[in-house]
């Protein structure tokens, strides 16, 4: 009888024309957050032809849900799919790649599954929308759409592979100074210049960097600033993130943030507006907790899959993600994988790369191996119940 590793490799790349097909279709057509219809359609569609129980529009318009339930019982395998891609250079960040990772994936084990008729299982793959801005996993966990899966697990494209990249915690922010409008030649003095206000606290978060530590960021641009020169500007606005490695630290930059935007407005005269959410919409995006025995067991299925001898690099991060506050409720990794691409996400570089032979072997391999440490969850309970152990050893000791 053949192996697990050999059923899930034959599964994956018996549908390798089919995914990658599907990926580029994603891939040709990017849509931004919570817009992502298309590939919501495609890929629920997709699922639906190849066995699986479809949820669509599951919790959010462009979510879904998909699910292989064998027996009765057993482990509930959570495997992700993302497919939001970036304004103006279309799927820089892979996100077609990550949609057909997570796909492969469900299909390896439910044919690892399929040679052992034995087993109770449920595979659930979550289509998540909206990662690059709004959070939509996060909506999803509000949802209570993770409820009752056991372990979680997604792969990110990068120009390096990394096991355990730090992902930091994010608060997504925007400030608005209020001012007064007058004639800037004949009675400058009536007004109250928000651009004024705006501008101190961009300069004041500038020196803040030089105070913070270095894993900590800050980033901002200012989008409003006044009309046209001869009026006193009465309104700016700036959208700004924080990051820190915790959620603890966050809050502690936060407050610090916070407390610019309040001297800038003293200082001007303006009021102030200071909003950590965006149209109503998740902003807070926590570190990941990447669970140790699960990242385990992914590496050493990994290696087995890569063709040639792999090199990770060491783990250095600075990116977030809402797949970090899925890894708060449930036991999850969230390993980058090179594509073969020396040009770094968010580039139109990396987003020309992002549908080649090479970044879809790349991802078949990382899916496989995915798939492989799904299929230990399932066959070893001591497995399982060691992840939840370091699970909750992990959550207390950054409480």
């Amino acid at each position: 009888m053949a192996s697990s590793s050999d059923i899930i490799d034959r599964a994956v790349e018996d549908n390798s024309d089919s995914l990658k097909e599907l990926s580029g279709k994603i891939w040709a057509k990017p849509e931004l957050a919570y817009e992502e219809t298309f590939a919501h359609d495609a890929l629920t569609e997709y699922l639906e032809q190849h066995g699986f129980q479809v949820d669509r529009k599951f919790k959010l318009d462009t979510a879904f849900r998909a699910v292989y339930k064998q027996g009765s019982g057993g482990p509930n395998i959570g495997y992700i799919c993302e497919y939001d891609a970036l304004p103006g250079i279309g799927h820089a960040c892979g996100h077609n790649l990550i949609a057909e990772s997570g796909v492969a994936a469900a299909m390896g084990l439910r044919a690892a599954l399929q040679a052992n008729p034995s087993t109770s299982a449920t595979i659930t793959l979550m289509g998540t929308p909206a990662e690059e801005c709004g959070g939509g996993k996060i909506n999803l966990i509000d949802a209570h759409a993770f409820d009752g899966i056991d372990v979680c697990l997604m792969a990110h494209p990068f120009s390096k592979n990394m096991m355990d990249s730090p992902k930091l915690a994010c608060n997504h922010g925007s400030v608005t100074f209020t001012g007064r409008a007058a004639h800037a030649a004949a009675a400058p003095w009536e007004g109250v210049n928000a651009l004024d206000a705006v501008v101190s606290a961009y300069n004041a978060l500038s020196m803040l960097r030089q105070q913070i530590k270095p894993d900590h960021r800050l980033h901002a641009v200012i989008t409003e600033g006044g009309t046209r020169p001869n009026i006193i500007p009465e309104r700016a606005v700036m959208p700004f993130y924080i990051r820190a490695p915790t959620d603890k630290e966050l809050g502690v930059l936060k407050s610090k943030v916070t407390d610019i935007m309040k001297a800038a407005a003293l200082a001007t005269g303006c009021s102030v507006n200071v909003e950590y959410s965006v149209e109503d919409r998740p902003a807070h995006y926590s570190n990941v907790i990447t669970n140790k025995r699960l990242i385990e067991s992914y590496t050493g299925h990994w290696k087995s899959f890569k063709p040639a001898c792999p090199t990770i690099s060491p783990d250095v991060g600075g990116g977030s993600t809402d797949m970090g506050n899925v890894s708060y409720v449930v036991p999850s990794i969230h390993p980058e994988f090179d594509v073969g691409c020396e040009a770094m996400i968010h580039t139109r570089d990396f987003t020309a790369f992002a549908n080649t032979p090479e970044a879809h072997a790349a991802t078949r391999c990382v899916a496989k191996a995915m798939s492989a440490t799904g299929w230990d969850v399932v066959a070893d309970s001591s497995l399982l119940a060691a992840v939840k152990e370091g699970f909750q050893k992990q959550l207390a000791s950054i409480s």
